[in-house]
């Protein structure tokens, strides 16, 4: 385990070098730059633009180098010092714009995960064990709603119905007296408070596909024959269910843990403009319409952290929850 263990993170870290360099490049592939989007932005508005300004803010970017240049400085800024770069649009550090809002979203996209697995797992273990009962066909009926209706527009529904029934908005994460104030106990019970309808959001159709998942792969492991085998020797129902069909039935779902974060980040751009939300998602999309490429480029290769992560750690639960599973075995 130890060797898989060192391989992995030997594979992390190239993993990780081929994602940054695919995503510079790929942020710089539209026509123009920074630049040019804000060139455009200023003659859209009837302002006349200096020529010479905008040659000496290419000098200052260094949008005239090779990309092999731009790409090595930015690189080695974050190797070395943990320097992601500046934005060009905010005129700011690229950490400092990140940091708060990755944070948020790690919090939200957690805690729809943590909705995810605590709802599908009990529901996709009883509609397997009670195959074409009433629950079943009522649980695959919510799920196939649930995968249908889009994130953004249930959080349209939410905000609807929300104002509506009770006078009230859930837009945003914090109440205003806490968006700037450091983290506290009151600040996370105000967090807790506002977050439920972005968390129910992101989960509806995470869930509805887990349970689906499981209910499937739980059917095919429960006609087996070790199942018939445990039931013949005795052993309590709950039992033969839970400690061998189960435990292979969740090896597909613990496979995904390691896109199922990213893929939350990601999904969740449209829900956290809906819902305003001071995520990742939004700043991401951004800069990417204005071609703002350290602040994109940092975004990327952060999710690509968090993927890298995610499948180490779902490899390490897969080898524990499957006795099957042998790494570094010839």
């Amino acid at each position: 385990m130890l060797r898989f263990v060192t391989n992995r993170l030997i594979a992390m870290v190239l993993t990780l070098w081929a994602v940054s360099f695919v995503a510079f490049a790929i942020i710089q592939l539209p026509p123009g730059d920074y630049l040019t989007t804000y060139v455009a932005s200023l003659s859209a508005q009837g302002e006349r633009v200096d020529p010479r300004m905008i040659e000496a803010l290419r000098n200052q970017y260094g949008f005239g180098e090779p990309f092999i240049v731009q790409y090595w400085k930015w690189i080695s800024g974050i190797l070395t010092r943990g320097d992601f770069g500046q934005s060009f649009e905010w005129k700011a550090p690229v950490t400092s714009l990140i940091w708060g809002r990755l944070g948020n979203s790690l919090l939200v996209e957690g805690l729809a995960v943590l909705v995810m697995w605590t709802i599908a797992l009990p529901i996709g273990i009883y509609v397997a064990v009670k195959k074409y009962s009433l629950g079943d066909y009522l649980a695959t009926i919510a799920g196939f709603i649930g995968l249908a209706i889009p994130n953004f527009l249930m959080a349209l529904l939410l905000m609807y119905l929300s104002f509506v029934w009770f006078g009230t908005t859930i837009g945003g994460l914090y109440s205003p007296g806490f968006e700037n104030a450091h983290w506290s106990l009151p600040k996370l019970m105000d967090f807790l408070s506002r977050a439920w309808a972005p968390v129910l959001v992101l989960a509806t159709a995470g869930t509805a596909e887990l349970i689906r998942i499981l209910r499937a792969n739980l059917l095919d492991e429960l006609k087996k024959p070790y199942v018939v085998t445990a039931r013949a020797k005795g052993l309590p129902e709950w039992k033969v269910i839970l400690k061998y069909p189960v435990r292979v039935a969740l090896n597909p779902l613990v496979s995904t843990i390691g896109w199922l974060l990213p893929a939350l980040v990601s999904s969740s751009v449209i829900v956290s403009v809906v819902l305003n939300l001071p995520t990742a998602g939004p700043l991401l999309l951004r800069s990417l319409t204005s071609q703002d490429m350290y602040l994109a480029g940092a975004i990327i290769m952060l999710l690509g952290v968090l993927t890298v992560i995610g499948t180490l750690i779902s490899d390490l639960l897969l080898a524990w929850i499957d006795p099957r599973i042998r790494y570094g075995s010839k």
